[in-house]
């Protein structure tokens, strides 16, 4: 009985992290619900009695991989809400030239 609802429990949390992963915004955001799901993978690998598996999968997933991707990240300086700004600054600017042309 505890199993189940620790694994239950487990896996709310792991659904909770995938959603996080595809619906936050930020990338860096995604990425740490994309380690937290691994280490629930993780965890739930070690419930079924998989312990090889389990390390291996948070070692090497998010001991390396999601590392390298968040130096990535933190290396390219994504800043999705500046370039929208300064994109939609540019796009009312064109409307106010599409309009004196029209005129």
């Amino acid at each position: 009985m505890l199993l189940e609802v620790i694994f239950y429990a487990f896996a709310s949390v792991l659904i909770c992290a995938s959603l996080g992963v595809i619906l936050f915004k930020n990338p860096v955001y995604s990425a740490v619900s994309l380690i937290l799901a691994f280490i629930t993978t993780g965890l739930l690998w070690l419930l079924l009695e998989a312990e090889f598996l389990a390390i291996v999968l948070i070692l090497v997933y998010v001991g390396a991989v999601m590392v390298l991707f968040l130096f990535v990240i933190m290396m390219l300086n994504i800043n999705i809400e500046e370039k929208k700004s300064k994109f939609l600054k540019f796009q009312e600017h064109n409307k106010d030239k599409q309009k004196s042309i029209l005129r």
